[in-house]
Formats: structure tokens, C-alpha cells, sequence
């Protein structure tokens, strides 16, 4: 058996300081660097250190083509932004290895936990996750828009504070408005966004309004868009800074 090994490696939502000791420790290990152009560009590595770009829906080919190179001995490192397990290129190491040979399954095989963009932003803003909250993406890419829809609906009349990964880009510029309408046929209206984009970047910007008047034009891919529930709070400051979002942790029943 190969002594080779695969290790999917989040890398945070983008400053160097936000990639965990633990991260940075199997990305040194590593003799190949595998995954989405922009995230493996930010990797820092020597030059003996192999980089193997591919595009960004080209998951399944990435991954099996990193167990192949760790079937021949190699260290691989397959790298995603913030968390590899949320919308991460960890399930598709592992849907490849469930659909690929037996011997894929006794790889040495390791996830490393990295700080997701949902964890950033909330830090950001303030406690918005205070309470319950979901994680949803808005790609339509593999599962139907119908479904999306639904989960937004229910997840809004839970009472859930919901963050939105994969808002819009040019391929798919109307779902998050779409999402915005969907979402006010539920809500009240005065239910707090954010607009978190590129947290911990040199270009972040955050930007608050409210579900009545969010607009799909200010996010983009680079953005979390974060709904609060009736328990977020909007706590205005004094000096005139950007307030701060809460989520109080206390729910009233009902009866």
C-alpha cells in the first residue's frame, strides 16, 4: 500500500491569521497543493512543492485526481476557503471515494477544520449566531431551485437566523433577489441583513439594512449575506460606529 496521504485543508476566510497552527502545519507536510485557482494561489509554498489548478466546478476531477497522486506516494494537501467541510471540497474527496475503487478507502485520509466565512462575518457584526441559525447556499448548481426556496421559507418561519453562502456571481446574478422576495412573503419586514464581504481581507466592507430593503445588487461572491430573525437585535453605538448585531438567547414560547 501507498504511503501516501491526503489531507483537505480549510484555509480560512482569507487573513493569515485566521489559518489555524493546525492548518498551517499540513500545508508545510505537503508535496502537492490541489484546488480552486484563487485558493491555492494563497497558499504559501517552496518551489518544490507541485500546485495543481483547476477550475472552481470542477470538484469530483479535483478530487479524484488528488486520491490518484496520493495512491503514488505523494502528500497532498487539497485546499478550500474558510471551513473545507461547509460547501467545501471535503464532501467531494469523499463522494469521489465512495464512487471510486476500494482502494481509495484505505488512503490516509484527514480533514482540518478551518474558520468558515459564517463564523467570520458573525465575529465581524457582532453575536448574530447568538441563537439558532442555519447555513444555506444559494447555488442551484446541484439541487433544484424549488428546494432552495422551501428551505428558505421553513427556515424563516423556524425563526432561524440564516446565512447565505454562494449569493450571486455572474453566472447566477437573479437568485439572490429572488431569495429577497421569497423570504418577505414570510418575514415582517424589519428583520436586520448584513452584507459581509471579503471579512478579514483588505477590501472587507459590511454593509446592514433590513429584509424589506436589501438589495441583490450589493453582494457578490466574495459576500455573506447574513438574515437575522425577530430575537437579532440592532445595537446602535454612541459615537456613531457601526452598530453592533445580536441574537438574543432566549426564545418565548408558545402555547
Amino acid at each position: 500500500m501507498s504511503s501516501g496521504s491526503v489531507v483537505i485543508v480549510g484555509l480560512g476566510p482569507g487573513s493569515p491569521q485566521q489559518l489555524t497552527p493546525q492548518a498551517q502545519e499540513a500545508l508545510a507536510r505537503a508535496t502537492d497543493l490541489v484546488g480552486y485557482a484563487p485558493y491555492v494561489r494563497r497558499v504559501e509554498a517552496g518551489p518544490e512543492v507541485v500546485r495543481h489548478i483547476s477550475d472552481n466546478r470542477e470538484e469530483i476531477a479535483r478530487a479524484r485526481h488528488a486520491l490518484e497522486l496520493a495512491l503514488n506516494g505523494r502528500h497532498v494537501a487539497v485546499v478550500s476557503g474558510g471551513d473545507a467541510g461547509v460547501f467545501g471540497m471535503a464532501s467531494a474527496v469523499f463522494e469521489a471515494v465512495e464512487n471510486g475503487p476500494q482502494i481509495w478507502r484505505a488512503l490516509d485520509i484527514q480533514v482540518i477544520p478551518g474558520v468558515s466565512a459564517v463564523l467570520a462575518a458573525s465575529a465581524r457584526l457582532g453575536a448574530p449566531l447568538g441563537g439558532d441559525f442555519c447555513v444555506i447556499s444559494l447555488s442551484d448548481n446541484l439541487k433544484p431551485w424549488p428546494v432552495v426556496l422551501e428551505r428558505l421559507r421553513l427556515a424563516a418561519q423556524a425563526g432561524f437566523v440564516i446565512a447565505l453562502y454562494n449569493p450571486r456571481s455572474h453566472a447566477r446574478p437573479w437568485q439572490l433577489g429572488a431569495a429577497f422576495e421569497h423570504l418577505r412573503q414570510t418575514m415582517r419586514g424589519d428583520e436586520p441583513v448584513a452584507f459581509a464581504r471579503a471579512i478579514g481581507r483588505p477590501d472587507e466592507a459590511v454593509r446592514l439594512s433590513t429584509i424589506a430593503q436589501a438589495s441583490a445588487e450589493w453582494a457578490d461572491m466574495s459576500t455573506l449575506v447574513l438574515i437575522g430573525c425577530p430575537a437579532t437585535r440592532v445595537l446602535t453605538r454612541p459615537t456613531g460606529e457601526e452598530p453592533w448585531l445580536y441574537t438574543s438567547r432566549k426564545v418565548e414560547g408558545t402555547h
